[in-house]
């Protein structure tokens, strides 16, 4: 079932701008993270406390049909806002070039946490800098089809 409620966009230009035309364009334009080359999703949460919809576009880590969000928040001291909807609100709807569709959701630890990095970090090496620059273990979530 597909998420309802207000969209609030972020208060971040450049995450409005990238959702904007990602959406807009079926993932064809706007497929990249500003400054790369890897394409991304764009995952709808439910906010933690306003219960509104939020949109973030996040690098496409993608394995069997399952995809993994990594909290990264660019090795920041604290997990960017929408980690706390996910583990608030575990149904999520990711949208892959044209396709969407309602995934649950789920933090990883152990082994399946280290699988899943192991990938994540082969997919976009910078994530390994990220966890490098802060003391947190930086959150995987892994994103399965509902």
């Amino acid at each position: 079932m597909a998420l309802t409620g207000t969209y609030v966009p972020s208060s971040a230009e450049w995450v409005r701008n990238q959702v904007a035309e990602y959406e807009a364009s079926d993932g064809e334009r706007a497929g990249t993270l500003p400054g790369t080359k890897y394409p991304i999703v764009v995952i709808t949460s439910v906010g933690s406390s306003s219960g509104n919809l939020r949109k973030n576009p996040v690098m496409r880590v993608e394995r069997d049909g399952a995809y993994l969000a990594v909290a990264s928040k660019g090795g920041a001291p604290e997990d960017p806002a929408w980690a706390d909807n996910f583990r608030k609100h575990p149904e999520v709807e990711l949208q892959d070039k044209a396709e969407k569709h309602v995934y649950r959701v789920r933090e990883l630890s152990g082994d399946e946490r280290a699988d899943w990095w192991q990938l994540a970090v082969e997919t976009w090496s910078t994530y390994a800098s990220y966890q490098e620059k802060t003391d947190r273990q930086i959150p995987l979530f892994l994103l399965e089809r509902a």
